[in-house]
């Protein structure tokens, strides 16, 4: 298949999907209750944001949500930000997680560091008990906090499950993360408890971990035990390590009875972070009914996930997919784990195990997918595909050319689910749905439940034209708050200063006639150019869609010797190639005849390396900063740098006045 245009049909729903898909089923029985009619998508959307009460109280209904005292009152308040779920009612995260208590898979693990790991769902609760029971034992209880710097390995969903079911808060930081990024980030939570490794294997390299675990304790005095998983290393290595720890043998020695303590509905579950450029990470907190809820509707609902499902995102445990991941175990499917480098031996190694392991939801980053394009793969002619229904792309805009590769090299009959969110609500709220078709470039509707808007400068809500993204009413993922942030005003400023009473996302979006949706970047990215604003995501799809463009990072820079300010374009080429005149002109006339001839950059400059966020993000604000003259302490925080060597080329050309 050519290069596809965006907006080609790619896929359509069977004509049987309202009679063979989960959500299917679950609009057939809120027809039924309510007396509604929902002949399509777009009606039952509507429902759903128009009649919040009632679309979350079926929601809850339809997976049986262990609420106690069963609840009367859905919203409290409708308004934004205060907006109150279910009150007086309490639960538990970790009771709905934990419901399966028999011999099925439950998690399967595949390491580069050691052997296969397979736990069942009854051998899970075995573990999760024995856990809780080991962090009762070092004085945790409820609202404490517990920290894992630890791979994603069943023993950190053990973990969470465990101080979940306690009511105490957990925290993870993925251990690739240097010191400062972990002190950054949980030092302002005060944990009680550090869950580590000592090491772990990243393809064929090993990386010792015992230094940076040294240090970390060192900077958190609140912290009164250490646990260590011996990981890298043997049992006897890794102690000499890591002293003074109990060992997770240690921690788990003792069986115990399974329990969960119901807590009220916006109880902190789990604290997430921000990306910190500027400055610390904002720890995000969620609570464990706006999380569970928006999971069960996500995975349940939106990817058609349940028992005899086996679902794999590719994540570390400093994503939030990594979470979303988890949830998987809420509606009793099978979570397939994978840690080290997806890339090893070769691209082909996810879909390999995709194919082994009978993976019914794959899901990755975007860029993955655009890698294996570039590399020439085609994993369903060389492998056995046929269990898979649906792969998820997140963590960046998936451009027309990664929509049309799927279909024509991983499989013309599924669902390709191309989604936006992050951390902020830990969920998507647009995505796809078996329900929907997919057209290329574009992100096939908004979420159930999930008021998304696009509005122009003046607050007015647009269709057909790209605007800000908004949620112009309440999700019950919306967080708690901020830790720290005791009077919210820190809270309110991050999302609802721009247009009262609405979250403002921070990412462009236009909302097209059919209801699909198309992600163009962050908006406080801006490239502005004679007053006509753009997104940075297309110019991404051209340039990277390039053999010679292996990255791109593109940021327009306020200048007074230039009236209209100056476009750069910053490339990471393939092994090979140079930045000559012919590239340059092939560059520009891409842009040119993709875009329009306005995008066409002032410069283009080849640099080593495009500095991203930890999480994978690109650092476009900062370097705008940087190269308009602000120093670098002000403008990005190193321990939020995956590479900070990376950033040493933009410096170069700052101080050079190249900016």
């Amino acid at each position: 298949m050519a290069d596809v245009a965006l907006g080609t049909l790619l896929w359509e729903p069977p004509t049987d999907a309202r009679a063979t898909t989960r959500m299917g089923w679950f609009l057939a029985e809120v027809e039924r209750a309510r007396g509604l009619e929902l002949p399509s998508y777009d009606a039952a959307w509507r429902w759903s944001v128009d009649d919040l009460d009632t679309f979350w109280a079926e929601v809850v209904r339809w997976f049986d949500v262990a609420l106690r005292p069963p609840a009367t009152t859905v919203l409290s308040s409708h308004e934004l930000p205060g907006a109150r779920w279910y009150p007086g009612a309490t639960l538990n995260y970790a009771e709905h997680a934990l419901r399966r208590r028999d011999e099925a898979p439950a998690i399967i693990a595949r390491s580069q560091t050691r052997a296969e790991v397979v736990l069942t769902f009854a051998e899970l609760a075995d573990q999760v008990a024995r856990a809780a029971a080991g962090l009762r034992r070092l004085g945790v209880v409820r609202g404490d906090r517990v920290v894992g710097y630890l791979p994603n390995v069943p023993e950190t969903i053990v973990a969470f499950l465990a101080c979940a079911s306690l009511g105490a808060i957990w925290s993870s930081c993925a251990p690739e993360f240097g010191t400062r990024a972990v002190v950054d980030r949980v030092q302002q939570i005060a944990p009680k408890v550090l869950l580590v490794v000592d090491g772990y294997r990243y393809g064929t390299k090993d990386v010792d971990r015992c230094s940076e675990v040294a240090e970390v304790r060192a900077a958190l005095p609140s912290l009164e035990a250490t646990v260590l998983l011996p990981y890298l290393g043997s049992e006897e290595v890794a102690r000499s390590g890591v002293p003074r720890a109990l060992t997770w043998a240690e921690l788990l020695a003792e069986p115990a009875p399974l329990t969960f303590d119901p807590v009220p509905f916006e109880h902190p579950l789990y604290v997430l972070y921000s990306s910190g450029t500027t400055g610390l990470p904002k720890a995000i907190v969620h609570g464990h009914g706006g999380i569970l809820l928006e999971h069960l509707k996500m995975l349940g609902l939106h990817h058609d996930l349940g028992p005899g499902d086996r679902f794999c995102w590719f994540t570390t445990t400093g994503w939030m997919m990594w979470n979303y991941l988890v949830s998987g175990l809420t509606v009793g499917a099978t979570v397939v784990l994978v840690d080290g480098d997806p890339g090893h031996p070769d691209l082909l190694a996810l879909w390999r195990l995709a194919a082994e392991l009978r993976i019914t939801l794959l899901g990755v980053g975007a860029p993955f997918l655009l890698s294996c394009r570039k590399a020439g793969l085609s994993p369903a002619t060389e492998l056995d595909l046929s269990a898979l229904r649906s792969v998820g792309s997140t963590g960046a805009p998936l451009p027309p050319e990664g929509f049309g590769w799927v279909y024509e090299h991983v499989g013309e009959d599924l669902l390709l689910t191309s989604a936006s969110g992050g951390t902020d609500l830990c969920t998507a709220f647009v995505a796809g749905a078996p329900l929907l078709p997919v057209h290329a470039g574009e992100i096939a509707g908004r979420c159930l439940g999930a008021k998304v808007e696009a509005f122009d400068p003046n607050g007015r809500s647009v269709i057909g034209q790209r605007g800000e993204l908004v949620l112009t009413a309440p999700m019950p993922s919306m967080p708690v708050g901020f830790w720290g942030d005791e009077d919210g005003s820190r809270y309110r400023a991050a999302y609802f200063e721009d247009f009262p009473g609405v979250w403002r996302h921070g990412d462009w979006i236009e909302i097209t006639e059919r209801g699909s949706c198309i992600i163009t970047g962050r908006s406080d990215a801006t490239l502005n150019r004679g007053g006509v604003r753009m997104g940075t995501a297309e110019f991404y799809s051209a340039v990277e869609g390039l053999e010679e463009g292996a990255d791109a990072l593109v940021v327009h820079v306020d200048d007074p010797r230039h009236e209209a300010g100056r476009l750069l374009l910053f490339v990471r080429l393939a092994p090979g190639s140079a930045l000559d005149d012919r590239l340059r002109t092939t560059i520009a006339g891409r842009i040119r005849t993709e875009l329009s001839p306005r995008h066409v950059p002032d410069e283009v400059h080849a640099v080593p390396a495009i500095p991203r966020t930890i999480s994978g993000k690109k650092l476009e604000l900062p370097i705008k900063r940087l190269l308009e003259g602000e120093p670098l302490e002000r403008v990005v925080n190193p321990g939020a740098v995956a590479d900070p060597s990376s950033l040493e080329a933009f410096l170069e050309l700052a101080a050079n006045g190249s900016g």
